[in-house]
């Protein structure tokens, strides 16, 4: 359930950058949330750090196994 979780964690961030930069530099919003409205910049922005915030415990706890398996 975690690794789902941080997965949820990256398709939301990317989601939240691509909406974000393409607002910035296009004007135009890109990704998928387009299709069905259009987010406030500010909303871009907080799906990028709630995104973070999801996949960070995974890939903490991804590198920590990584580190047991090697020693």
């Amino acid at each position: 359930m975690k690794q789902i979780i941080g997965i949820l964690g990256w398709i939301i961030g990317i989601q939240g950058a691509l909406g974000l930069i393409g607002r910035l530099t296009t004007g135009n919003d890109w990704g998928m949330l387009r299709a069905w409205f259009e987010p406030h910049p500010f909303v871009y922005a907080a799906m990028v750090v709630v995104g973070f915030l999801l996949a960070l415990p995974d890939e903490r706890r991804r590198r920590s196994r990584a580190q047991s398996s090697r020693s």
